[in-house]
């Protein structure tokens, strides 16, 4: 049996926060604005998990009123929802994830991302997606106000043991 899910996140850039993408530390003049790191390319891959097993949204798991999420680490939340028992039947099939931003330049960054994600999701590269794209200067993001990302999942059940 599969589950496909599809997550959308988008936060506004600030000066004086960290930029964070896929758990990973960006050198920038701005970063996302929220009430944990902000990290638009987890937040969108856990969304999308949620949905596929119709486990609620990311703000019922981590709700921005609790103070203990405050300046979280997105990939430890990650981490936190892969290992409930909603996902324990489940392994990942692939995911695939795009970063619309149009600074910085994101290539060099996205393996990193890919291996963070792959690490905490127990499975191979290969099965995890990472793209950047701009609006070519359209839009919120074109105007560098703010990052968004999308992602797609597949789970898929796992093989039972006899």
């Amino acid at each position: 049996m599969f589950r496909i899910g599809y997550g959308y996140d988008v936060h506004c850039l600030e000066p004086g926060r960290e930029l964070i993408l896929g758990g990973v530390n960006i050198p920038h003049s701005t970063g996302l604005d929220g009430h944990s790191d902000a990290d638009v390319v987890i937040h969108a891959l856990m969304d999308a998990m949620l949905g596929a097993l119709a486990a609620g949204d990311l703000g019922a798991w981590f709700p921005p009123s609790d103070p203990r999420f405050k300046g979280a680490d997105s990939i430890k939340l990650l981490a936190k929802i892969w290992k409930d028992e909603k996902y324990a039947a489940y392994e990942l099939g692939n995911c695939d994830i795009t970063i619309v931003a149009q600074q910085p330049k994101l290539s060099p960054y996205i393996l990193r991302m890919r291996e963070n994600i792959s690490k905490v999701l127990n499975c191979r590269l290969c099965q995890v997606s990472v793209k950047a794209t701009t609006t070519e200067g359209l839009g919120f993001c074109g105007r560098q106000q703010g990052i968004a990302a999308s992602a797609v999942v597949l789970l898929k059940k796992k093989a039972r043991e006899e």
